[in-house]
């Protein structure tokens, strides 16, 4: 049936009312009248809609289970349009319940994107998990989705407002007047707005580009910790202590920092020891070897062993070692220090570091030793080796 044929039969039926009831009993009549056709065919419709759904894909059984609520509200709003235009009320009250309908239309029609959205990003994350060893993709599409979607939400509630608020006329005339005369007010709006909009357009560069993503280990202002949130303002990450470094998004479009994860998981971890000039490096080096071989942390890939440097008292080892990630490469630079430290301590203690001092005869005599025979403040032991 058609709008007009259906708004013909009202009016007729509202005629014929008036006869025996006053306007006002026959306008809750109609109102009352139109929302309970309303709701009855939104529970047949509801149900058709179901049963075609059924066998659909989970996007479109979750936005009917999710979604019942506004349309339910659109059916109403629509029906009681059309009764609005033929109860018996003044001119002035149909324009207010026509306005108030038209704004209520359209938040119901935002709530509805909004929750389609929200039922989008949701079903398409579930695809990607962010635990696994090489969760490379998984973040970056994570990263890509909350982000966009974030900025998504927004423009949706801003369309939203800005329409809802296009319907008043007394709006709409002041920011015509706002945009075209540019003057204090409108330089003050622009101030107070820049920050949001900065950030919003960072949102936006972070998604396409993705210097940052989810779980990516970075050091920012001298902190290193995991990328535990990324808001349409803000980043959150994770410090190492689990205390919560809050970053604005435009930091990153504008300031240098380290990202141990940008293009993959895997890092190569650095362990410095410092020994005494006459260790055994061939020695140690197995030792290492041995030590990180043995370490189910260690993914095989890189292990180096190399005197770095060459110092007054110590000379520098520097030891590298992979793993899969930025937590496992921490852990594993522990064992291998820690290990190797126990080792060198027990089976070769001369290589520790230690200071010596040649005496001169006088000093010698003084101290009733063997003219140049070395002292050291730490000395090693009497049954260690030689140095």
């Amino acid at each position: 049936m058609e709008p007009d044929t259906i708004e013909t039969e009202l009016a007729s039926a509202i005629d014929t009312a008036q006869k025996f009831l006053p306007d006002w009993a026959v306008a809750l009549i109609t109102y009352v009248a139109a929302a309970l056709l309303a709701l009855l065919l939104f529970r047949v419709v509801f149900t058709a809609l179901n049963r075609a759904v059924a066998d659909r894909d989970l996007f479109w059984r979750s936005l009917m289970a999710r979604g019942a609520r506004p349309m339910r509200l659109i059916l109403l709003i629509v029906a009681l349009g059309l009764a609005n235009g033929v109860a018996p009320v003044g001119a002035a009250v149909t324009s207010a319940i026509t306005h108030i309908l038209l704004v209520a239309l359209i938040l119901c029609l935002a709530w509805i994107a909004y929750t389609a959205l929200y039922i989008w990003t949701t079903i398409h994350l579930r695809r990607f998990k962010l635990d696994a060893e090489d969760n490379l993709l998984a973040r970056k599409h994570v990263t890509q989705t909350r982000i966009l979607m974030r900025v998504a939400k927004v423009m949706i509630v801003i369309i939203a407002v800005a329409t809802a608020l296009m319907t008043f006329p007394a709006v709409r005339q002041y920011g015509v007047s706002l945009l075209a005369a540019g003057g204090a007010a409108g330089l003050v709006v622009g101030l107070a707005l820049q920050p949001v909009l900065k950030n919003l357009f960072a949102g936006i560069q972070l998604a396409l580009t993705q210097p940052i993503r989810i779980d990516d280990a970075l050091i920012v202002e001298g902190e290193w910790g995991n990328v535990e949130e990324i808001t349409s303002t803000y980043v959150v990450i994770r410090v190492w202590d689990w205390r919560r470094l809050v970053v604005p998004l435009s930091y990153f479009i504008e300031q240098p920092f380290q990202n141990w994860t940008r293009e993959s998981a895997e890092l190569i971890g650095t362990v410095m020891i410092y020994l005494d000039h006459t260790a055994d490096i061939a020695a140690i080096r197995a030792k290492a070897e041995e030590i990180a071989r043995a370490d189910p942390l260690w993914d095989g890939k890189v292990f180096a062993l190399q005197v770095t440097d060459f110092r007054e008292r110590v000379m520098e080892v520097r030891i590298l070692a992979s793993a899969r990630n930025g937590p496992r490469t921490f852990d594993l630079r522990c064992h291998i220090r820690e290990e190797l430290v126990a080792w060198i301590q027990a089976e070769m203690p001369h290589a520790l570091p230690r200071t010596r001092a040649d005496l001169s005869p006088a000093e010698a005599a003084f101290l009733g030793e063997p003219a140049g025979e070395a002292s050291s403040a730490d000395a090693p032991p009497s049954d260690a080796p030689s140095p």
